[in-house]
């Protein structure tokens, strides 16, 4: 005997896009989708109520573990950090934005692979360490150096690690995606384990490696190309103009 399916409870996805797209407050939004998908559910009060409470009470401990790292990040930066990264990688006169930047790429995608996730990040670790190191390797190369290729060097240090994270983690098996997969294909007749997505993964994130890291060579080069062009006019313009041999002092 088939039964109706109601879809009355999917309005609170509706509820959160247009939230968002209104750029209203995010605990707002997502409190009046809980409310409004629970009265669409025909829930009573009471229970969309213990519902919301039983959430907030698995969750409180959440924003101690994401603010406390951020303020040791903070104190840390504040007396020095960045400076002190700049200054360690400034020491190495092989290192450059792009070879620096390779590298991490290939640490996060490893240690995303087995399921380090938090040991990089835009906040605690591109902003406070692999930015400022990658600034301090092209400003001993080259001297200093413009705000546009100091934000250019910022980009490519948050897309860095940003696809380190997406492709590393696709390879680690307990990884939230690959179980959302998993279990889509098997509810549709498609029995697949875990390992062997994980395992496919691993081809695609040895061509996120090879794209990026290809990326991060040209980037290389045009800085080479760019900023010795610009010191060589600098150089031109600011040299005294040397008399000729039959002139007079």
């Amino acid at each position: 005997m088939q039964t109706t399916v109601s879809l009355w409870p999917l309005i609170g996805v509706a509820v959160i896009i247009v939230g968002f797209l209104l750029r209203f407050n995010p605990m707002l939004i997502v409190a009046a989708a809980a409310i409004i998908t629970g009265l669409a559910a025909h829930f009573p009060p009471e229970k969309i109520l213990a519902e919301i409470g039983t959430g907030f009470i698995k969750t409180r401990n959440i924003p101690l573990i994401i603010l406390l790292p951020l303020a040791v990040i903070g104190l840390l930066e504040r007396h020095g950090l960045r400076e002190r990264a700049q200054a360690w990688i400034g020491g190495i006169k092989a290192a450059t934005a792009g070879r620096l930047l390779i590298v991490y790429l290939l640490v996060r995608e490893l240690t995303a692979a087995v399921g380090l996730t938090g040991l990089g990040g835009h906040p605690q670790m591109v902003r406070p360490l692999i930015a400022p190191m990658a600034e301090g390797a092209t400003e001993t190369r080259f001297g200093k150096i413009s705000d546009a290729v100091r934000f250019k060097l910022r980009a490519f240090s948050a897309a860095t690690d940003n696809v380190g994270l997406f492709f590393g983690e696709d390879i680690f098996v307990a990884f939230g995606a690959i179980v959302l997969m998993t279990t889509f294909l098997k509810e549709a007749g498609i029995v697949v384990e875990p390992i062997h997505v994980a395992v496919w993964g691993i081809p695609t994130a040895i061509c996120a490696f090879v794209v990026h890291g290809f990326r991060l060579y040209l980037l290389d080069r045009r800085l080479e190309r760019e900023l010795r062009g610009n010191a060589a006019a600098s150089s031109a313009s600011v040299s005294p103009t040397q008399p000729a041999a039959g002139d007079k002092a």
